[in-house]
């Protein structure tokens, strides 16, 4: 079997060790081996026509018109491999980056939205700064995770701790679930006792605000995790988006409240709640796919036809890849035209680094070589 450590050689350890690969590649002397072979790569590995930054996905999705721009604005794509960044540590850092930076927009996006509430007294305005709050928190167990990632991989955790991305997402949808509880408890309040909306321009203001602050933090946020491949990092960014129109919400209570309609400002505040619930469910069913070892299918496609269009490969099985975190690595067996197990190891050698070159964010895939009839090569 033989294993590639993707183009670069880690000095760390990333969980993705195969001690028991069979043969005595170092990972430095498989990322050379990778380089060296960069010119045969591209001649017989050339996805069908077109280079690897270039999508090619079986599953339709719509382009153009109104469809395809809510399409690509709310479901933004997480395996571009033209912009990803193949480098472990270099990846967590530009995560934990974009979580720095978007915390802080978030945190000064509240405390100007708590400052209208203040003077205002609006639900509508109180229901998104207190979801604000909560998305603004919801980068520290990400922070933490994109910490504990870097740790290398031990005997008890052999595959490193990539997976605490997925227990901070589900952190993360508990601490919405709640914000948006605690959002929807106060509108249902308001009704019962009501209390007019003081300043609703300076409330249209503060809408407009949360709007600016989710949608710059939103940008952020999917731009560095479509780079390092991180499903969390771009759905907390979809996410921010998704808040940002909550945040617009504000301003039709508020457009109600200048019209002489009180109570557009709690009907607001409680359809915000109810919204929040019903676009979290998007982020469960992200999480919990990654939590069942779910994988894009044009993932896949793209793997095998890296391996497919190696020269010496007739043909590929059981191709495996999984998400360990925002870090991906997976192994498959390739029959092969060789007479001997040096020639075998050496194709098997070409088609990760393939893999790598096709799928970037790639930590270890292992290649094991047949024979044409199934058997092993010896």
């Amino acid at each position: 079997m033989s294993e590639s450590a993707g183009p670069r050689a880690h000095a760390h350890a990333h969980g993705h060790e195969h001690d028991g690969s069979g043969h005595g590649h170092a990972r430095g002397d498989l990322a050379d081996h990778a380089h060296a072979h960069g010119a045969h790569a591209d001649a017989d590995h050339n996805h069908g026509g077109h280079g690897h930054g270039d999508h090619d996905h079986n599953h339709a999705h719509p382009h153009g018109g109104v469809k395809g721009f809510l399409y690509d604005l709310f479901v933004p794509h997480t395996h571009d491999s033209a912009d990803s960044i193949d480098d472990a540590m270099e990846a967590s850092t530009a995560g934990i980056r974009a979580l720095k930076i978007s915390l802080v927009i978030l945190l000064a996006t509240t405390v100007l939205q708590a400052v209208v509430v203040a003077f205002t007294g609006s639900i509508a305005l109180l229901a998104d700064t207190i979801h604000n709050f909560a998305d603004a928190l919801t980068a520290v167990p990400l922070w933490i995770a994109f910490v504990l990632g870097r740790r290398a991989a031990n005997r008890r955790y052999t595959y490193g701790y990539g997976r605490a991305e997925d227990l901070a997402g589900m952190f993360i949808v508990f601490v919405v679930a709640l914000s948006a509880v605690v959002a929807g408890w106060q509108a249902i309040d308001r009704f019962i006792t009501p209390r007019p909306v003081e300043y609703p321009w300076l409330l249209i203001a503060a809408g407009l605000i949360g709007f600016a602050g989710n949608e710059a933090v939103a940008i952020y946020r999917i731009r560095v995790g479509r780079k390092i491949g991180s499903a969390a990092l771009v759905a907390d960014g979809v996410h921010a988006r998704l808040d940002g129109f909550t945040s617009l919400s504000v301003v039709l209570g508020a457009i109600g409240v200048l019209l002489g309609f009180p109570l557009a400002d709690p009907i607001i505040g409680l359809l915000i709640s109810v919204s929040i619930m019903v676009l979290l469910w998007g982020t469960v069913k992200s999480i919990g796919a990654r939590l069942m070892d779910a994988i894009d299918p044009a993932l896949l496609d793209r793997t095998e036809r890296a391996l497919a269009q190696t020269t010496g490969v007739v043909a590929v099985r059981d191709v495996r890849l999984r998400w360990v975190g925002h870090r991906l690595t997976g192994s498959a067996t390739v029959e092969v035209d060789a007479a001997d197990l040096p020639t075998a190891e050496e194709v098997a050698d070409h088609a990760a680094s393939h893999v790598h070159a096709a799928v970037r964010n790639v930590d270890g895939f292992a290649v094991a070589p047949t024979s044409s009839s199934g058997r092993a090569v010896v």
